[in-house]
């Protein structure tokens, strides 16, 4: 089931809802949404998705993924979209979330913290895991709780 999303918008961007696919237990995927951020004028400005509830995948490959178009970077653009999924996600009950990044990627790092996540730990990423296939070995975790 998945709720309304009409009010994830803050004072310069909004989540425009481009699609939502349901669980895949056969992969372990769980239900989706995908946004495209824009700012308050529409321009499309980079993507963000939410992935809904837990599993071993989320834990090592996070409940959201962000990207921001390199011309839109160092405004903190993807800590505001990430606020706004928090929303979603509490819509669903869920209590925390997890964000993981690559760890030379300073920048969606800084994110997390800037959104309000709490750095856990390093951790590796398992073979049978789709990142270590792309070549990423650890991930940096934050849990941004929802209570």
């Amino acid at each position: 089931m998945f709720f309304d999303t009409d009010d994830l918008k803050s004072e310069d961007i909004f989540l425009n809802l481009t699609k939502t696919t349901p669980a895949q237990p056969e992969k372990r995927w769980l239900p989706a949404y995908y946004f495209e951020i824009c700012l308050s004028d529409g321009t499309v400005i980079g993507h963000c998705d939410l992935r809904v509830g837990h599993n071993d995948k989320t834990y090592i490959g996070g409940n959201i993924g962000y990207n921001i178009e390199v011309s839109y970077r160092g405004h903190h653009y993807a800590a505001k979209a990430c606020r706004l999924l928090l929303l979603q996600a509490r819509k669903h009950g869920m209590d925390y979330l997890i964000v993981t990044c690559a760890p030379k990627n300073i920048a969606s790092a800084r994110t997390c913290e800037i959104a309000g996540g709490r750095y856990l730990m390093m951790e590796a990423v398992p073979r049978d895991n789709e990142l270590y296939a792309e070549g990423m070995r650890q991930v940096m975790i934050y849990r941004f709780d929802l209570s």
